[in-house]
């Protein structure tokens, strides 16, 4: 009875979240930027303005996604222009077939291009494409060509008002969205942590899937970076804005508290094998932060019903009381076990300390107390877009992913196009539709995408032809229409094949309004779908296919790159102390990025054939090389900005610049230049550790609280002389796999 009631619990929360959802909130006003026109023009007999209304709101409606306002605004301007200059064009594209086909071609390149200007960039370029190859499916009667574009550009505008509308009524919206989706990010990073600490789990997968959530992570991180930093400066600096800033920081610093805590899981297996009641405590008190967490998601500003620290702090005295037990049940015999311990400890109560800091904000404190961020240096943290039209030329060939993808389309596109006419099917621009809704520059997408399209078309079409027998009413077909229109835009982000399914539940009861054999258009739907999916799927086999091992070298090397400057920025903090600089900062976060888009890009190559998989084994492991060392780079950058730190030692500045050395090489074979062979064959041989002194306590009882000064040292002993040997480690076997593997 008990999951039952969790089942209908869950049900019930995941459809509040829908409800509550951006995502639902654009959907309506998609339905009422389409639906007020027609209705109205069906009123005062004027169809043909309505439905130019209605097509450029459509239209236009894709550049409205999660961002910063600002560039939202601009972003549906540029798509309601380009729909209508495409609409203007293709209303004189009165041309015989054989001649319309390779005009069709040259448009869709030229509009699909756009996207080298960024992924907002390929929003309005997509917009551009659906007002190309919709163009074929009405023509107006009523209106002159150039009419007929300008009612499509205002229609456009006329949704640009409805979402600067909606954002006026409800500004905080899309910020509180993204926030409580990355507190559930954070929480199950966390709690994936947690899960990895247990023995005997499938750790290969939870990694994986640490990587997977880490991604996200950093996607969402960027998101409200750009929502929170680039807001125009004329809107002041307000209490809302300074809380959710310090917040978000917070949960920056939770991620990368958590990757400059690395646990050696093996090792914790072999040490504290014989004691599971440990693991399994420190594993409740992680699970329980990361519930926190979640209700925190929940609950969103209602402060009121935050979790209490009190369930946490006994958490925490649990642990502690135990770690105690051990060292007195232990006492010297098994001192790294008990320092395993302790060090997890104390890296779970740093993340105790940001989890109290975010509900205390979220508390509406007051801000005077508080030292807020100095918004000119953090700017220097969003990366801005670059459109100078140079960009254009520098993409123009096949080495570029977005050209080789434009290039691709576009032949799609005419073949399709081609197809659908010589066999005269009902209406051939379906197939386009579903050509430029697939098609994506990656494999793994666009093979998920062409899936999703055809089982959702295939079971929407089921659906209707049920809903066409049971009922004959053309009221309940447009309120039917209005309502799948809704749910349709509502999950196409989030569940495309959910998405596919009510998109075609629209369509076949708008024409179920107009016309009477609407079970012949069913069939051709699916018809249309299933040729339009197959061409996009060969043609990602066949025409000019993108394959992952052909850019992965490229994020390789930009990861390699950004822990080389990151490394660098934290010997110049060692070296210098002082205060911790912006460029220290932005180093830092280009190095999360960079590994962080090197994971996706080994995901899509892991989603390819297997032929294509080349060197997939030696890629993964330089992928967790890659982790591991921004791992150890953010734990001795952690430790350096927490602890006071001696002078920098000749030796010091010998193994960084060995690092340094290694890491050039690295870069330099993924360049394809000549390496140094002496470099690399040192490599193999044994890691002079005797540059540093190595972590070796001798004789130490720390059943004494009087050693807890002692313990201190020793920690940050074994952390500054065991840290660089590593990295030189990793560096190490960096260079020898990347020596062995052949890109081309």
């Amino acid at each position: 009875m008990k999951s039952y009631s969790q089942l209908i619990f869950n049900n019930l929360r995941e459809l509040l979240y829908f409800l509550k959802s951006t995502n639902f909130s654009k959907a309506i006003l998609i339905a009422i930027a389409v639906t007020v026109p027609i209705l109205l023009s069906i009123k005062w007999g004027h169809l043909e303005i309505g439905l130019a209304l209605c097509f450029g709101a459509f239209w236009s409606s894709p550049s409205d996604v999660s961002g910063n306002f600002r560039h939202k605004k601009l972003g549906i301007l540029f798509s309601a222009v380009l729909v209508m200059v495409v609409s203007f064009i293709a209303g004189y594209l009165k041309l015989e077939t054989r001649l319309l086909i390779p005009v069709l071609g040259l448009l869709t390149f030229a509009i699909a291009f756009i996207s080298v200007y960024g992924f907002r960039a390929s929003l309005i370029s997509f917009s551009g494409l659906l007002a190309l190859v919709l163009s074929f499916a009405h023509e107006s009667q009523e209106l002159e060509i150039y009419e007929y574009a300008i009612l499509i550009g205002v229609g456009g505008l006329w949704y640009l008002f409805l979402a600067v509308l909606w954002y006026h009524i409800n500004p905080k919206a899309q910020t509180e969205e993204l926030f409580g989706e990355t507190y559930r990010l954070t929480a199950e990073f966390l709690e994936t942590r947690g899960q990895l600490v247990g023995p005997k789990t499938d750790r290969l997968e939870l990694q994986s899937k640490l990587y997977e959530i880490q991604s996200k992570l950093i996607e969402h991180h960027e998101t409200l970076r750009e929502i929170l930093l680039l807001s125009r400066k004329s809107s002041g600096r307000s209490s809302y804005q300074a809380k959710r800033l310090l917040i978000f920081v917070e949960l920056i610093d939770m991620l990368e508290t958590a990757i400059a805590n690395p646990v050696n899981y093996d090792k914790m297996d072999a040490l504290l094998g014989d004691h599971p009641e440990f693991i399994e405590s420190f594993q409740n008190l992680i699970f329980e932060m990361a519930s926190q967490l979640r209700l925190i998601a929940d609950m969103g500003a209602d402060h009121n019903k935050f979790p209490k620290n009190s369930k946490l702090a006994q958490c925490f005295e649990k642990v502690e009381n135990e770690i105690t037990s051990f060292r007195n049940d232990t006492g010297a015999g098994d001192f790294e076990g008990g320092l395993m311990l302790q060090n997890l400890f104390h890296y779970l109560e740093k993340q105790f300390e940001k989890l109290k800091k975010i509900k205390w904000l979220l508390g509406n404190p007051d801000m005077g107390s508080v030292d807020l961020i100095d918004q000119a240096a953090a700017r220097r943290f969003i990366v801005p877009q670059d459109y100078d039209p140079k960009l254009l030329l520098s993409n123009f060939s096949f080495r570029s992913t977005i050209f080789r993808h434009s290039l691709r389309l576009s032949v799609t596109v005419m073949v399709g196009y081609a197809l659908g006419n010589f066999f005269d099917f009902q209406n051939p621009y379906w197939i386009l539709l579903t050509i430029i809704v697939i098609m994506r520059p990656s494999y793994g997408l666009t093979k998920s995408r062409t899936k999703d399209r055809i089982i959702g078309t295939l079971l929407g079409g089921a659906i209707a032809t049920g809903f066409v027998f049971l009922i004959q009413n053309p009221y309940v077909f447009g309120v039917l229409g209005v309502v799948s229109l809704v749910v349709a835009f509502s999950m196409v982000q989030k569940n495309y094949r959910a998405g596919a399914t009510f998109i075609t539940l629209t369509v076949v009861f708008v024409y179920a309004i107009i016309r009477p054999d609407i079970i012949t258009v069913i069939q051709y739907r699916i018809l249309d779908t299933l040729i339009g999916a197959g061409l996009s799927f060969m043609a990602m086999l066949w025409i000019l296919p993108a394959w992952g091992f052909m850019e992965i070298r490229e994020q390789i090397e930009n990861s390699v790159k950004a822990n080389r400057e990151f490394l660098a920025q934290i010997a110049h903090y060692y070296e210098l102390k002082g205060k911790v600089t912006t460029t220290y900062k932005i180093s830092r976060k280009e190095a999360f990025v960079e590994t962080s888009n090197l994971s996706s890009a080994f995901q899509r190559m892991a989603q390819e054939p297997v032929s294509k998989q080349k060197n997939l084994d030696k890629i993964y492991e330089l992928v967790v090389l890659n982790h591991t060392f921004l791992s150890s780079l953010a734990s001795f950058s952690t430790y350096i900005q927490n602890n006071p730190t001696t002078e920098a030692t000749l030796k010091f500045k010998k193994f960084i610049s060995q690092i340094d050395k290694n890491l050039e090489q690295v870069l330099l074979a993924l360049e394809g230049s000549k390496l140094d062979q002496a470099l690399v064959d040192r490599q193999n041989g044994p890691n002079s550790k005797e540059q540093l002194p190595t972590f070796v306590p001798q004789r130490i009882e720390l059943s004494s609280p009087m050693d807890i000064k002692l313990e201190r040292e020793l920690q940050e002993a074994h952390l500054v002389t065991e840290q660089l040997q590593w990295l030189y480690s990793l560096s190490g076997k960096m260079l020898r796999l990347v020596s062995k593997i052949e890109f081309d």
